[in-house]
């Protein structure tokens, strides 16, 4: 298997808290932006999707904090889509330092919704397999 994409990030000082270190919020935003940006290297757009009358949508998210980040540090953040069949799939994240101490790790549920439904697609796979000029960064 290939390495997961990933998307380099520094911490910025506001977004730390009284501690000096990331606010926890803040990792959400990172995750999001390596989901995003895999979407786009991927070939699909917001608007693509909108157009489609589909939407990625979050229905779990875990985290867990292993060591902290520092204003100033710099972190890779990895995405991973996992496939078992069905309505949802799983996203895999790791924000790792420059040094390669992992910071944090996140695991996600998710599906795409039917936007006009407002029901989640039978077969989100086949969806990104359909709009993606490159599949395989998601695992497909």
């Amino acid at each position: 298997m290939s390495e997961p994409f990933s998307v380099r990030v520094t911490v910025r000082g506001y977004e730390t808290d009284t501690q000096g270190h990331l606010n926890q919020a803040v990792y959400l935003n990172y995750a999001e932006h390596a989901r995003w940006s895999l979407l786009q290297a991927a070939g699909i757009t917001q608007s693509g999707l909108i157009a489609r009358g589909v939407g990625p949508v979050a229905l779990e998210t875990t985290i867990r904090y292993r060591r902290e980040l520092l204003a100033g540090d710099e972190a890779e953040v990895s995405c991973a889509f996992l496939w078992s069949g069905g309505k949802t799939f799983t996203i895999e994240q790791t924000i790792t330092k420059a040094d390669g101490t992992v910071a944090a790790e996140l695991t996600g549920v998710g599906g795409l919704m039917d936007l006009k439904q407002r029901k989640l697609l039978p077969d989100p796979g086949a969806v990104f397999r359909e709009l993606a000029k490159d599949p395989a960064l998601f695992g497909l």
